[in-house]
Order: C-alpha cells, then structure tokens, then sequence
C-alpha cells in the first residue's frame, strides 16, 4: 500500500454548520475540496491506529466516490479498521448505532432533507465514539484547520469491492461491508412490541410509508413489510435513487404531498408517515389528521411506558428551544427534567450520555431517545404504531384525548428559503434592536414579557452557545421565534415560530391558522420581514 501526501490550498468556506458541511454538490466534486475537509476532520479526530471508523451517507449524487475517497484517506491516516455499509449507504440513525457497538467514531455523508443529484446538495459531518454529531468546540477546531491546510493523506490502495458482504484485507486496512439493514432492524425489535403492531396490521389495519426516494426505503420495507406483516406496497417511492426521483426529500405537508392527498382522501388508509434523505426525520398523519412535530414528542412521552423499550419509565426530555413546549406540560405532569436547548441534535447528546434523559425532539419533524445519538425517522414511526396497537384508538383520538389533558399548543412554523444573506442578517439585526423597547408593550393582545437572544448553558459540560435564536415571550406564555437557518446551502433560510398556548376546553379545536393569525401578522410586521427581504410568502408552512 502506498501512501501519498499531496500538496493543496485551503478553500475559506470550509465551516461546519448546525448538521456538518452542507454545499452544493458541484462545491464537493472540486479538486481537493472533499479531501481537504476529510483530513481536517480525521487530524482532530486523531485517531488511533487500531480505531474503527464507520463510513456511510443516504445514497445521494456522489456518495458512492465520496465513500471510496474517505476510505483511502482512513487508510492512509493509519486507520486500520473500516466498516462500511454496502454500497456505501447507511441511513444517519443506522450510521450511529454501528458506532455505538463498537467503532470510535464515523464519517456521514448527507445534506438530509436538501435536494440531492448534480445540481442538488451534499455534505459530510462527523460523529464522534457516542454515536452523536461532533460538539460545537469539535466542529470549531476542524474549521480553524481547514482553514490553514496545506496537505492531505490518502493511499493509493488496489481496487476493493463495497456491494458483496463481508470482510476485505487490503495490505494493513481491515474493510468490513456490512449489510445496512439487518443491525438497525434487530434494535428495532428490541425496543418495540412487534407482536403487538403485527397484530394490528393483521386486523386490517392500513398504512402508507413515503420513503421519499431515500435511504429509509430498504429498512421500512424489511421493517414493516416483512416482519411486522403490512401490506406489500405499504411503503411507496421505496427504492433510494441518487437525486430522490427529482423530488424534495423532506417529510412536510408541502413536500409529501403525495401522501398528504392520499391520507386525506375519501378512501384514507388508517395511518400515514414519511422519511427524508438520510432517515432521521419523520412526518406522522392519521386518516385526514396532520400530528405537528411538537405534539407527536408530547404524545410519545405521555405514552412511553406502552412500549416496552421505555415501560421503566423517562429519565427526563428535552427539546430545541423552537420546538413547542407541549412537551413540557407532559414532563411536568410525569415530574421529570425538562431541557430546553440550542437546535441541533448535537446539543441533546450530553444530557443522553449522562442520563438526563430519555427522549428527545426538535420541531424540524425531527424526534429520538436514548437508542441512538441522533434522530430516527422509522423509530418515531414504529413508537406511534406500538401506542395506537396497545391504545386500539385512532391517531386523530389519541392526540385529542392528549389536548384535553394537557392543552393544546397551537404551532406553526414559516420557512423563507434562500433568502439573500444580508437582508435575513438585515431582519435579525432589526429585532435585536427593538430588545430595549418591546418589554411591556401591548401586541397582538398580549403584553411583552421579554425579548431576547437565546443563551444556552449545557447543565453536564458547563459549555455555552449563545445567539441561538430570537425571542419574544408574552405573559400568557405565547412565543414568536426567529431564527436563521444552518442547514441550507445558498442564501440563508429565515424560519419564523408561532406558538399559544390553550387550555380552555371549547377553544382546542380551532384551526391552527385561525388561532395564530393575529401572532402570524404581529411577527411580520415587528420584524418588517416583507419589506426587508421582499418575500412575501413563505417556501413552507408547517
């Protein structure tokens, strides 16, 4: 085996965001450009020489030669053990289990829920020996490398095999394919009462699943097909393609669209759910019935001792500050912690590692436990099967009774994708400056509590992370949230937070839009978002 260190110039956008390095695909096929970020990752890693590391992505544009680079720069850094999924596709939560089991940590190319092909998305983020996205100050140093980097290593290693199982000796590397599917499915039937939701299937029960065209497509099939029992056919636009058949693979009302029309038609199967690109996220629909991300987290906490991986109860929950805080109603019932932290699933992993707590979710359709060290898509999914099995109720039912024992939080979020970079800095800026004067003030029938930019001190490491999110607090505990987005790749992506809370029992069933409308209109024209960045609708409304 030989190795090679070839001389290079560093490229200055080369920093880390909420998810790893998000860019268009084109960024990563430059020369150098993948190779550089890789050995900045793999230098502050430094790892051992007997470690393993996990390789893997969502199966997008570029994946399979991304794979192939990352292992002969593993090998020729000194790595000695590879494992990798076959064909080089692992789905994030898969992706975290395997180094969870023993690998020291993992290399995972994804842009998530972002479009994939030749012109769409790519990215790459590490995960450290947790089996969770690097922490910020890990994200910090492999910027200021890269920013300086002037070489990289890679072996020139003979030609190696990525579609057949098993393991490959190649000179002092150890590459070990694995099958993609079968570990992440047995931890799934460790967790879940499988008797129980095949028992549901088997009643007649109906379910579409929208793979999207992503990665999730083979473990939802082995999953719910094949061991649980469901229909063939229940999951749709099953098999991974390099650009997602052309579509958005972000599990919204707006971009399933498909499955949204069909669980609200005349002849609606009995439950609806979707994935996005790398499987980490999921959208759950009963029959003509949208669950909101923030409720589902409430419904699976007030219910978790129904599934037998979480009947000993929750050690506590968390959830990013812009999530709803439906949840924290359930956790003061069931007196646990309740976290509230920066978005981004990194922030969750301490408070998981130290046992803090149980389950955890974001409002970006993003929700998880203890499993794993990120967030899972078909977990959530096969959680709400596992609840509407031992409950014989309809979703619609289940989170109804759930309003009228804890409230309802009415949420909706407002998306303004590539939203030109200085005039979504130009709206923050305007906000921070109205902190001083909003306090006490009258708006949209409420009075301001409070105003502010969100701080965050993690309660296990002491670390803070600050400017994570704009704040306005009313006295009946109605928010509106601002914040800029770190998960695109051109532009910015502002994303506006509506959220009011209800308790009044004959007020639990209005439209969401009805019951914001007045919020909705103040955000807009406190933050002049119209008139500084000229978008006049939203992308996406959730």
């Amino acid at each position: 085996m030989t190795v090679h260190s070839i001389t290079t110039s560093p490229f200055a956008d080369q920093r880390p965001g909420t998810s790893g390095l998000r860019k268009r695909t084109t960024v990563f096929q430059q020369t150098h450009y993948l190779e550089n970020f890789v050995q900045a990752l793999l230098d502050v890693a430094s790892l051992p020489p007997d470690a393993t590391l996990v390789v893997g992505g969502d199966g997008r544009f570029h994946n399979r030669e991304a794979t192939e680079t990352i292992i002969r720069m593993a090998a020729g850094n000194g790595i000695t053990h590879v494992i990798v999924g076959r064909a080089g596709l692992l789905s994030t939560p898969a992706a975290s289990h395997l180094i969870r089991s023993g690998a020291h940590g993992g290399i995972i190319l994804s842009a998530s829920h972002n479009p994939g092909g030749p012109n769409g998305d790519f990215g790459i983020k590490y995960n450290t020996g947790n089996g969770g996205p690097a922490p910020e100050s890990f994200t910090n140093e492999v910027a200021e490398r890269a920013r300086v980097i002037q070489q990289y290593t890679i072996a020139d290693l003979p030609p190696f095999n990525l579609d057949d199982l098993g393991t490959q000796q190649i000179g002092p590397l150890r590459l070990e394919v694995v099958d993609p599917v079968s570990a992440y499915a047995a931890l799934m039937e460790s967790l879940f009462d499988f008797d129980a939701i095949s028992g549901l299937f088997a009643s007649g029960f109906r379910m579409r699943f929208d793979a999207m065209h992503a990665i999730t497509g083979p473990y939802a099939v082995e999953i719910l097909e094949r061991r649980l029992g469901a229909l063939s056919g229940t999951v749709i636009n099953r098999v991974p393609l390099p650009d997602f058949g052309g579509g958005h693979p972000d599990p919204n009302l707006t971009y399933a669209h498909d499955l949204v029309e069909e669980l609200f038609g005349s002849d609606a199967p009995d439950f609806g759910a979707a994935s996005d690109g790398d499987g980490d996220r999921n959208m759950i629909l009963g029959q003509r019935f949208f669950v909101t991300p923030s409720d589902s987290l409430a419904v699976l906490a007030a219910n978790a001792t129904l599934v037998p991986g979480y009947a000993r109860g929750l050690a506590g929950v968390a959830r990013s500050m812009p999530t709803s805080a439906a949840v924290d109603a359930v956790a003061e019932s069931l007196g646990i912690p309740c976290f509230e932290t920066p978005t981004g699933w990194k922030f969750f992993g301490n408070l998981l590692d130290a046992g803090r707590i149980t389950l955890c979710g974001e409002e970006s359709f993003g929700t998880g436990s203890d499993h794993v060290r990120e967030k899972d898509g078909l977990w959530a999914v096969l959680f709400w099967l596992n609840i509407v099995a031992e409950r014989g109720q309809t979703v619609e039912a289940i989170v109804r009774e759930h309003w009228a024992r804890f409230g309802r939080n009415y949420y909706t979020r407002y998306d303004y994708e590539g939203v030109p970079t200085e005039a979504a800095n130009d709206v923050m800026a305007h906000l921070r400056a109205q902190f001083a004067t909003l306090p006490g003030t009258v708006v949209a029938s409420r009075r301001v509590r409070s105003a502010d930019d969100f701080s965050y001190t993690d309660p296990v490491d002491g670390s803070v992370s600050e400017n994570q999110g704009i704040r306005v607090l009313f006295d009946d505990d109605a928010r509106i949230v601002f914040r800029l987005s770190g998960t695109g790749t051109e532009g910015a992506t502002i994303r506006l937070y509506i959220e009011s809370r209800e308790t009044d029992a004959t007020r639990l069933g209005m439209d969401t839009s009805v019951a914001l409308a007045e919020l909705v209109t103040t955000a807009l024209s406190m933050s002049d978002l119209v008139g500084r960045t000229g978008r006049r609708e939203p992308t996406v409304i959730t």
